[in-house]
């Protein structure tokens, strides 16, 4: 098993005795942007230092910038179906819990669907509690058709990222051929005990069986894979070590690790209370593990969620998160009923705010809110994409691709007034791009939107 709890502790043990030199050795190499060493990263989590720790923030910045740019990727979840055969204690969804359940037939789900397109969302994150009866592959499978079929006069759906789960490598093979984008699981806690203490007898309770369905999933051909913990299970700089092992291990084992790691914490929810848990996470080390995961691991993807404050998404927005959801609802059907205010959500949203607010939030802090879909349509993924990520070339498709469907958000979401507000953004931005036959490609594209044509992209 590639997760040694002793090897794990030993590190952190071995780096609460690390010097002002060796950290400062850390941070230097961490500019070469070629990633750490597990005891190295155990170094940036035990330090304490009030001037280190300002030097992990700027250099985490710096890094995200000199790869992303100012690009911020939007989306938003989906949530199917809540029921679930598991009692894991954490979760509004546990069976144990008593409240109406639902499923979502696949009307529904359009419904939903057209909701979310009609809010400007391009890419969305299906979301579903485990029932091997009530929420089989099928179902999965036959919602995923629902969505991507779904089509507005706005648009579509055009990346369906799926998080359900852990499953058979057959069923990964389906899911594979049911065009999805990123295949996302949140291991919950890499610290056995706790897992086990987290999942009483249930089916997710096998700890080994989760720990190994990236393995089964990229056997089946899924090649981007987004990982997670939720913070607040278990000591959190066990857990991003454990992250980085595991990222290690994709890498040794696929030739590639993590496309994202989501950095969801602890939020109150039904059935529960947050003084059950001794290891929750403070907005200090929140910010400080975000920032250590964007050196550690320059060219992945750090998902954010509306678990967070607005203020706290702000923040870390800097420290090097590179996609929020945005307009989240958590409860099945939740899109079509948050007027009415009966839907259970899954845990406590702390960011209320519609997307055009959360748009134009970040268009001020001087972000590009990005809806691109691109790279899963061209073959971008799995090792090819992180091969242009590390060489630098996807900058030449990335920032483009954000601009146009900024632009085609604006067009087609906001009113005469955002347009008029932000298109001269997009158009400094665009000079901005160093390759003139990209720079040329990218301002004949903007006029085509203008024109009515859509869905355009480098």
């Amino acid at each position: 098993m590639f997760i040694n709890h002793n090897y794990i502790q030993t590190v952190l043990n071995e780096a609460k005795d690390a010097s002002k030199e060796a950290i400062d050795q850390v941070l230097e190499k961490a500019q070469l942007k070629k990633g750490l060493t597990s005891k190295e990263i155990a170094i940036l989590l035990e330090t304490t230092d009030p001037e280190q720790i300002r030097e992990i923030y700027h250099l985490a910045n710096a890094i995200k910038s000199s790869i992303y740019g100012n690009r911020i990727v939007i989306f938003a979840p989906l949530y199917i179906s809540d029921y679930c055969v598991n009692n894991c204690v954490y979760c509004g969804y546990k069976h144990n819990n008593t409240f109406p359940r639902k499923k979502l037939s696949l009307e529904e789900i359009k419904e939903e669907v057209s909701i979310l397109e009609k809010m400007g969302h391009k890419r969305l994150a299906l979301e579903a509690g485990e029932d091997p009866v009530n929420c089989n592959i099928d179902y999965i499978l036959d919602a995923i058709d629902a969505v991507y079929s779904t089509v507005n006069h706005t648009g579509e759906i055009r990346r369906m990222n799926v998080n359900i789960a852990a499953t058979s490598v057959d069923h990964y093979k389906k899911l594979k051929s049911a065009n999805i984008g990123t295949y996302i699981l949140f291991q919950e806690t890499y610290h056995q005990p706790t897992y086990e203490l987290m999942h009483p007898k249930s089916i997710k309770g096998d700890y080994s069986y989760h720990l190994y369905a990236f393995d089964r999933a990229m056997e089946a051909g899924i090649d981007d894979v987004g990982g997670g913990v939720l913070f607040g299970l278990a000591d959190p700089k066990f857990e991003v070590l454990s992250l980085m092992l595991h990222n290690e291990h994709l890498e040794n084992t696929f030739g590639v690790g993590f496309h994202t790691i989501s950095v969801p914490r602890l939020k109150k929810a039904d059935g529960m209370t947050l003084d059950q848990f001794p290891h929750l996470v403070s907005d200090e080390q929140f910010k400080k593990i975000v920032a250590i995961l964007r050196i550690a691991l320059p060219y992945t993807g750090i998902i954010l969620s509306t678990r967070e404050t607005p203020k706290m998404r702000k923040e870390v927005i800097q420290y090097g998160v590179s996609q929020v959801s945005a307009g989240s609802c958590t409860g099945v059907g939740g899109y079509k009923e948050s007027q009415d205010q009966t839907n259970i959500g899954q845990f406590d949203v702390s960011d209320h705010r519609p997307p055009i607010e959360i748009i134009s939030e970040l268009l001020k802090e001087g972000h590009i809110p990005s809806y691109c879909t691109a790279c899963y349509r061209q073959g971008r993924t799995g090792d090819r994409f992180m091969r242009l990520a590390k060489s630098g070339q996807i900058q030449n498709v990335c920032q483009p691709n954000a601009l146009i469907t900024l632009m085609e958000y604006i067009l087609d979401y906001g009113d005469d007034d955002f347009y008029l507000a932000h298109k001269d953004l997009i158009y400094n931005e665009v000079e901005k791009i160093k390759r003139e036959d990209i720079k040329k490609l990218t301002l004949n594209y903007l006029e085509k939107l203008k024109q009515g044509q859509r869905d355009l992209y480098l």
